[in-house]
């Protein structure tokens, strides 16, 4: 209960701070510079760089929005342009809505492995899609969802919540896609305060040789320390840690098929800020990876879309001792 307790509190500072930005609300945001989100069917190798076939996502609808939503998903098929392909077509990528209670308040829907209970809530929309260029680089529209119909959370003001798992469910293929949460179903248009966030993040690197993609953690009061596991990144880089007191901070980086780990102190200036996981590329290739953030509890913390009272700026500590000299 108590880290539960911990995370509605972030919530509640995220809708407080969220700037109402169209961009903040497609995931990828125009925060994280990244270029899609990717998962990938079971036959494959997770040396591509997905370490399990599936993405968990939440959006979150203030209390104060009570008109209907819509969750699109761009390019949600295989087999365009975008997508990953490895040898033929073959790949099927389920996605599902659900709300109501337990979609998120289950532990099981928090973790950063697809076991157990994770497709926690009740099922509201569900489509799977194969390769099918009707919907290559193009809007598929889940709803119209009454923002009732999402889980709602009275420690978060009265907020609710919708999850969409994307599964693949056949083949060996990447499927590349975004999503948004709108107000209308045939265009993008933001819904004011909301959120999107993720406990594990599967993502296409930017191709361009330094390119900086960022991830958005909240460090809460409660945080000690934090440690970041990275997947599959190929040694293309560095990987960065920026917050108000750290500047520049190394943190591990994974090879081909594993793991780079690193578990990294939390100062008390910190706490109750965002903080920015950069991962700089240094070559031009398309790769893709995957993220999380664990506490001292080994517990999953939250990347949000829109980074909680901002980007961190880091603070320079000026620390000049001046000698004086007597006078004879």
């Amino acid at each position: 209960m108590k880290s539960r307790t911990l995370f509605l509190l972030i919530f509640f500072f995220s809708l407080m701070f969220i700037a109402a930005r169209t961009d903040a609300q497609m995931v990828p945001s125009s925060f994280e510079q990244i270029d899609y989100l990717v998962t990938f069917g079971p036959e494959s190798k997770k040396s591509w760089g997905d370490d399990d076939y599936s993405q968990v996502f939440f959006f979150v609808v203030p209390a104060s929005f009570t008109k209907p939503v819509y969750i699109r998903v761009f390019d949600a098929s295989t087999g365009s342009n975008i997508d990953e392909r490895n040898g033929t077509w073959n790949t099927m990528t389920k996605f599902s809505v659900y709300g109501g209670k337990g979609t998120h308040s289950d532990p099981d829907s928090r973790k950063t492995d697809p076991v157990g209970n994770y497709k926690s809530g009740r099922l509201m929309a569900s489509k799977t899609f194969s390769a099918d260029d009707r919907y290559d680089n193009r809007w598929y529209t889940f709803g119209p969802f009454n923002p009732l119909e999402g889980e709602k959370s009275e420690e978060m003001n009265g907020a609710h919540i919708f999850k969409i798992v994307a599964d693949g469910v056949q083949g060996n293929d990447g499927n590349l896609y975004k999503y948004f949460l709108s107000t209308q179903p045939d265009i993008n248009r933001a819904v004011e305060g909301a959120n999107a966030f993720t406990y594990e993040y599967s993502f296409r690197l930017p191709e361009a040789v330094n390119s900086v993609a960022h991830l958005y953690p909240f460090i809460d009061k409660e945080m000690v320390s934090l440690t970041q596991h990275n997947f599959d990144f190929d040694k293309e880089g560095s990987v960065l840690i920026y917050t108000v007191a750290k500047n520049r901070h190394q943190a591990d980086v994974s090879a081909n098929n594993s793991w780079g780990i690193s578990k990294h102190l939390i100062e008390d200036e910190e706490k109750n800020t965002s903080m920015d996981l950069q991962i700089v590329k240094r070559r031009t290739s398309r790769n893709d990876m995957v993220c999380f953030v664990t506490n001292q509890y080994d517990e999953a913390v939250a990347f949000f879309s829109s980074p909680i009272g901002g980007p961190p700026k880091y603070k320079y500590k000026v620390d000049v001792k001046y000698k004086t000299r007597k006078k004879n």
